[in-house]
């Protein structure tokens, strides 16, 4: 029995070891804020989108949410990092390492809050291509969903209302 048991013990090591790792971002901008002052709070509008996202994202298990250091940014990560009690984790958009960040976050699923030009480039530089414009303004509903396996990775944009 001792020799069965050590035996599935190493097949499962090898199949264990043998796996890619899989990383999934989902990245978003920041909802719909009160003004265009330097860091304003999320509108009603705004706060009503960050507890839709809260819902869209109900059944991924993220291991780890990141925001840029402003009001908006967490406000909008702060519904679904309470809900999968996260803590939330903050970021600079102009000295992020990519390289460093794709290591620290290697096999997890990440959300990701940004901005309308940081998140486009944030994408842009995780697939390592010049795919994604700056979001328009008056857009909110972006989201971008990144899978990274090994070194091959997937992408796809979506335009939520």
């Amino acid at each position: 029995m001792k020799k069965i048991l050590l035996l599935l013990a190493l097949i499962f090591l090898n199949i264990s070891l043998g796996q890619s790792k899989t990383t999934t971002y989902y990245f978003i901008r920041h909802a719909e804020k009160v003004d265009s002052s330097q860091n304003p709070d999320l509108s009603e509008k705004g706060l009503k989108r960050a507890e839709l996202w809260n819902k869209i994202f109900s059944e991924i298990s993220f291991n780890e949410i990141y925001s840029t250091d402003y009001k908006r940014t967490i406000q909008t990560a702060t519904p679904t990092a309470t809900t999968k009690k996260i803590e939330i984790k903050l970021y600079n958009p102009k000295t992020i390492n990519i390289g460093s960040f794709k290591k620290e976050t290697l096999g997890k699923k990440v959300l990701i809050v940004g901005h309308s030009n940081t998140t486009p480039k944030f994408v842009n530089d995780i697939i390592n291509q010049n795919l994604f414009s700056d979001i328009e303004d008056a857009t909110f509903g972006n989201l971008y969903i990144v899978t990274l396996v090994d070194n091959t990775f997937s992408y796809q944009s979506l335009k939520l209302e």
